[in-house]
């Protein structure tokens, strides 16, 4: 059994794909499986991953008979996956050299916990390597192992899963899939650190996330799809419907709720324009059903918007965002 698997879905990634594998085949350290799950990829990926699996022992491809999209190609490797630890990978990012050995060497001080969160860094065509804005989460004092309550602070990391490695026992016990349509990461992230025992950090970039020019990212590509925000958080809060005990937890993860809300109709090029007060419209009958009591919003114009939105109110919100426009302009 090997002590790591590395799932990564292929869809469209050609020209990044096989850097991305060589970054995990290079690994030093333990044992591990590389499972790479060929989404119907219309490109030259699937022959890539042939080779790589006939030059390498470690490699398992899946090929997928059609399209499923990111979760639903993360759950087809998850159901073949044999290592203690599972960690996912997107197919056009990097490990950092030295990453599993290093996973591996806390993991065995700390006793397996059930997560282990490492940082990442943005790298550009350009050549920039920029760590993210949470290095400092990561840099302060902390027990070597946790429940979120001495860290409720992991929260307002980026909820993403590919900065994480996930003791496979915990994902089968606590029932861990992925949804399908966009932001499937929500549904998997929150539940994962809400219900762990035992979590463990890893001061040091562990992924190279790449920022593609040219519009690689689908979360930056203005759709409809990005409507399916809403029904992610609904798994979330199905998820603390069936715990009971995670209850107090119900105004901290309403309020990253309505600041990811925020951002998704905020970034430009998301939303379209067309569709702006159906969205306001949609987050306010939400936010309405889901909004606990001990929820408290933050104070400051980020508290204004948020709420604003929660509410509906499409009107005051653009006027609000007017607003601060004009001011940053003013002061430059």
């Amino acid at each position: 059994m090997p002590r790591f698997s590395l799932i990564v879905p292929v869809y469209k990634v050609q020209d990044y794909l096989t850097e991305c594998l060589d970054s995990v085949l290079g690994q030093d350290g333990p044992d591990l499986e590389l499972i790479a799950v060929d989404d119907r990829s219309p490109d030259g990926c699937g022959a890539l991953l042939d080779e790589a699996a006939a030059a390498d022992p470690r490699v398992r491809v899946l090929h997928l008979p059609e399209n499923v999209g990111l979760g639903r190609a993360r759950n087809a490797g998850l159901d073949v996956a044999t290592g203690d630890y599972v960690l996912f990978l997107d197919s056009d990012d990097t490990l950092t050299p030295g990453l599993l050995k290093a996973i591996d060497e806390r993991l065995a001080a700390t006793g397996d916990p059930d997560v282990l969160v490492y940082d990442y860094a943005r790298t550009y065509a350009d050549g920039r390597i920029t760590r993210a804005a949470s290095a400092h989460v990561f840099g302060a004092a902390s027990p070597d192992v946790f429940d979120l309550d001495a860290r409720p602070d992991l929260l307002d990391l980026l909820q993403v899963v590919w900065n994480k490695a996930y003791r496979r026992d915990f994902v089968t016990e606590q029932r861990l899939v992925f949804p399908a349509g966009y932001y499937e990461d929500t549904p998997w992230t929150y539940p994962a650190l809400l219900a762990a025992g035992r979590i463990t950090l890893l001061d040091r970039v562990g992924v190279h996330y790449r920022q593609r020019q040219e519009g690689g990212n689908i979360l930056a590509t203005a759709s409809r799809k990005h409507f399916d925000v809403f029904a992610q958080y609904d798994l979330v809060f199905d998820f603390l419907d069936r715990r009971p005990d995670l209850d107090r937890w119900r105004p901290v993860v309403y309020g990253r709720m309505l600041h990811h809300l925020n951002t998704v109709v905020s970034k430009p090029g998301r939303v379209l324009s067309g569709d702006r007060r159906e969205y306001f419209r949609r987050a306010a009958a939400h936010c309405a059903r889901l909004r606990p009591a001990g929820y408290r919003p933050p104070a400051g114009v980020d508290g204004m918007r948020t709420e604003l939105l929660g509410h509906g109110r499409y009107g005051a919100y653009q006027a609000v965002r007017a607003l601060a426009k004009a001011r940053r302009i003013v002061k430059r």
